[in-house]
């Protein structure tokens, strides 16, 4: 293990013994690519913490903060079914509108993809399978951008002649993207993608993590559709039972997701899913345990 995720278990170990024991039942998965991966990913995301003169141990308690957040919407989701926002005005003022906790929840999230075994699991199925359709881009699109990972190894495998729009609706999340990915090719807009003109229309569109921030994720799809060429690709990723601070729309399960993309006119040309937890899926499902659901789609 890379010197970097040495210290990340070792400092979450001694701020958090028992967050770090579930971490630790990770490690015996993760595989020679994901130690490549993050030595890659951390050699290049610890000096934009530098420039911001902030370090790992920042970073490091952002996503501590982050697990806090998560247990306690857990706590509630398992006593009421729901989550505790409904409405984007709701997490709009809780969170997007906040960008003291948008700060937090961006780093703790980038941390995630390297401690949660299946958000590696998912961004490990996107870079393995987007070559086979890049001969096809010639304008790309990101919707809901973040914190700029899935962008970053993007336009690694991207043609450098591929037209690259990234969108967020969040300023902080648009600034950080720019930090982390720093790619000229990249033309970043702080916009709704709802403002989008339905004119112009991408090869392929990515959207990850975004639906169940939405009150109508339909809504949504039915509009990538519209941006979608006739014969382009849009890649998704939604978890069934994560209780976050701005989850909105809540799927129960697999097939729930499967049936919104096809009522969008979408069929699935490939398809993942990824427990958060090593349980059998039976007992995830009758104990709401998170799956990370993501598929590359066409239109019908």
């Amino acid at each position: 293990m890379g010197h970097h995720l040495n210290y990340i278990y070792d400092k979450i170990d001694t701020l958090s013994p028992v967050h770090s024991r579930k971490l630790k039942k990770n490690l015996e998965f993760f595989d020679r690519r994901y130690h490549k991966l993050a030595d890659a990913f951390f050699d290049k995301y610890i000096p934009l913490l530098q420039l911001e003169n902030k370090t790992l141990d920042y970073s490091i308690n952002c996503y501590l903060h982050m697990v806090d957040d998560v247990n306690n919407e857990t706590i509630e989701f398992l006593r009421t079914g729901k989550y505790t926002s409904s409405t984007f005005n709701e997490v709009n003022n809780r969170v997007y509108a906040r960008p003291e906790i948008m700060e937090y929840y961006m780093h703790g999230l980038i941390m995630s993809q390297f401690l949660w075994r299946h958000h590696y699991q998912m961004f490990n199925y996107f870079i393995e399978t987007l070559p086979k359709y890049t001969g096809q881009i010639k304008n790309y699109l990101e919707v809901g951008v973040g914190h700029g990972f899935y962008l970053s190894k993007a336009l690694e495998i991207l043609d450098n002649a591929t037209a690259v729009t990234a969108v967020d609706i969040s300023e902080t999340s648009i600034e950080m993207a720019q930090n982390f990915v720093n790619d000229s090719r990249v033309a970043y807009k702080l916009k709704n993608i709802f403002d989008f003109n339905n004119d112009e229309k991408y090869d392929f569109i990515t959207l990850g993590e975004v639906l169940e921030h939405m009150e109508d994720p339909l809504t949504l799809l039915l509009k990538l559709n519209e941006l979608l060429s006739d014969d382009g690709t849009l890649f998704f990723t939604t978890p069934t039972n994560a209780p976050a601070i701005d989850h909105i729309y809540l799927f129960n399960n697999i097939r729930e997701i499967q049936d919104i993309v096809k009522s969008a006119g979408f069929r699935i040309d490939s398809e993942m899913s990824f427990l958060s937890k090593d349980v059998p899926p039976e007992k995830a499902g009758k104990h709401k345990i998170t799956e990370l659901y993501g598929a590359f789609l066409k239109k019908m």
